[in-house]
């Protein structure tokens, strides 16, 4: 465990088992309309994720996630998010495709970055449920069950869409889960039988620069993936691809291998030395010979929605995005 992680803990932990043992005592009439209530919602209700079962008494109001396409799948349901990793350097952690979610985000706190989270701010948040992944806090789940009932997928990318109906499930919103699910695969589909009837031998492709040697083509298992497939719409036949990775690295001198219709391009680029490391690889590559030779279309797209969105909002733009480059109907819900 990182050093900082251990700052606090003690006294994290034993505020938490302080607020827990508070909640003793007698109940009042009050509480026993709100367990009653609880149960008539289907509260209380035994949750399977990742990393077992989590028991969650009562239907969660007060939402912690701790990844950020948990933060999009909280507000996609219409539930109150209190605290959240930082992911978005910029003055509105929000962004424009998720619509005015001020009402629901008024509460919401930073409780630190992804890789370590201050545990004496999410207490401090008072969250009734804990959401995240695996691959993000995994050394720290038995932490945070400590502060509230903690729910894990495994990861984030690969199953975006599952994660909402795990969120779902766990804030008693199944139903809506499930159905915002289905409406996206709908108009996917839809908006992706316009695009072929308009082209039919319309292939796609993405490519990302990150400030490294080699360039990232993205491989059907990953988010465009996953969108480009529900849409119906092909990587070209022979097209590099992998299910090992997100991704398949090119060299400069490989560039040809991302040859599509539409080439998506996208650029990491983070303001400091990161961004400026993408901005040098993108230019290097660009301004190679052999970028000249590609024959399909090069569309720039926004790499924080293409790319970093991993959510059912941001699947809904990038087919937005996609229907109004190949002049269709873009099904707007």
């Amino acid at each position: 465990m990182p050093t900082n992680l251990r700052r606090g803990l003690t006294a994290v932990l034993a505020a938490a088992a302080l607020a827990l043992t508070s909640c003793g005592g007698s109940t009042s009439p009050e509480s026993n309309e709100t367990q009653a209530a609880g149960e008539a919602e289907g509260f209380p209700r035994t949750v399977k994720h990742f990393r077992g079962s989590t028991e969650i008494a009562e239907r969660p109001v007060r939402i912690a996630a701790l990844d950020p396409s948990y933060v999009d799948a909280a507000l996609l349901l219409d539930a109150e998010l209190v605290a959240y990793t930082e992911y978005r350097k910029s003055s509105n952690p929000f962004p424009e495709y998720l619509g005015d979610v001020s009402a629901l985000t008024a509460d919401a706190v930073n409780v630190g970055t992804i890789a370590e989270p201050d545990l004496e701010k999410l207490l401090a948040a008072e969250p009734d449920l804990i959401i995240s992944a695996d691959v993000r806090q995994g050394e720290m789940y038995e932490q945070l069950q400590k502060i509230a009932p903690t729910v894990f997928s495994e990861s984030t990318g690969p199953t975006w869409k599952e994660n909402v109906v795990l969120l779902g499930e766990a804030i008693g919103k199944q139903d809506e889960a499930k159905k915002a699910v289905a409406d996206y695969e709908a108009r996917a589909a839809a908006v992706g039988k316009e695009i072929l009837a308009k082209d039919p031998e319309a292939t796609y492709s993405l490519i990302r620069f990150a400030g490294e040697d080699t360039a990232r083509l993205y491989a059907t298992d990953s988010f465009i993936g996953e969108i480009m497939t529900d849409m119906g719409i092909p990587r070209p036949k022979g097209a590099p691809d992998t299910t090992e990775s997100i991704f398949v690295p090119l060299s400069p001198e490989e560039i040809l291998k991302a040859d599509a219709k539409v080439i998506f391009q996208s650029t990491w680029a983070p303001e400091g030395a990161e961004g400026d490391a993408s901005r040098d690889q993108e230019k290097k590559f660009t301004s190679n010979p052999l970028w000249k030779k590609l024959t399909g279309e090069v569309l720039t797209v926004d790499d924080s929605i293409f790319l970093s969105s991993v959510s059912l909002q941001g699947a809904g733009e990038v087919i937005t995005q996609v229907a109004e480059h190949f002049g269709v109907d873009p099904q707007l819900p």
